[in-house]
């Protein structure tokens, strides 16, 4: 279970973060959110679905790296095999926190990359900041800002009905039959039927672009499907 506490230069004065990629280090997941100002990086690699968020009351988009809970498609051995690493799996194992309209830093110090004799210092012995923690902090107020955005774009795609499940079917090389279920996409009927005048209150909102990044992305579902193969040869 995740552990987030309060960054301090008192407690924390010797934390140490692990960097790479690899299993040990948490990376073998199917997904990871992202928000429309990251989409132009994610789309150049991975598909972005809509997925139910874990109370089922609203939805998030994600980057897609697997077919199956618990597998990476892009982890291979210590290497990330892709050109953008979204920033919500370079974060780790900073959260923010709010107090407030204050921003704050958090840690979990049950990840994997957490570690108190390797990796990156996070505070100078003198107690300051060190380059890398202002490199998380600027990672950190980008997600923030980034997922401001969620709201106001996932409240469009709603009131234009513009979201619908899917169901991807796919047969490996190997014969085996696969099923992806569970997430959601954008409905391209709904959307090139939508009057000028809906279609000018998305592109004034900034929407628009995000939702064709997000079609555009879709592609890559190929990219995925022979990266699996590949794994079963």
């Amino acid at each position: 279970m995740p552990h987030p506490v309060l960054l301090n230069n008192v407690e924390h004065h010797d934390l140490r973060i692990l960097g790479g990629h690899g299993v040990h280090l948490g990376d073998n997941v199917m997904t990871a959110v992202t928000f429309p100002s990251e989409f132009r990086d994610v789309q150049a690699c991975y598909p972005i679905v809509f997925r139910k968020t874990s109370d089922g009351l609203g939805f998030e988009p994600v980057a897609l790296f697997g077919l199956e809970e618990g597998h990476n498609l892009f982890l291979h051995g210590a290497r990330w095999e892709a050109a953008y690493v979204p920033m919500m799996v370079e974060r780790q194992p900073f959260l923010i926190g709010v107090n407030g309209d204050e921003l704050m830093v958090n840690v979990d110090l049950d990840h994997p990359r957490v570690s108190r004799t390797e990796g990156e210092l996070v505070f100078k012995p003198h107690g300051g900041h060190t380059e890398y923690l202002e490199r998380v902090n600027a990672l950190l107020f980008a997600i923030h800002q980034g997922m401001q955005q969620l709201p106001g774009f996932l409240a469009a795609l709603l009131e234009h009905e513009l979201l619908e499940s899917f169901a991807l079917d796919v047969e490996l090389n190997d014969g085996s039959q696969n099923r992806l279920l569970g997430f959601y996409t954008i409905n391209e009927d709904r959307l090139q039927a939508l009057g000028g005048e809906a279609i000018a209150r998305l592109h004034q909102a900034g929407y628009l672009q995000p939702i064709y990044l997000v079609l555009a992305s879709l592609s890559n579902f190929r990219l995925l499907i022979d990266r699996k193969n590949a794994s079963l040869a």
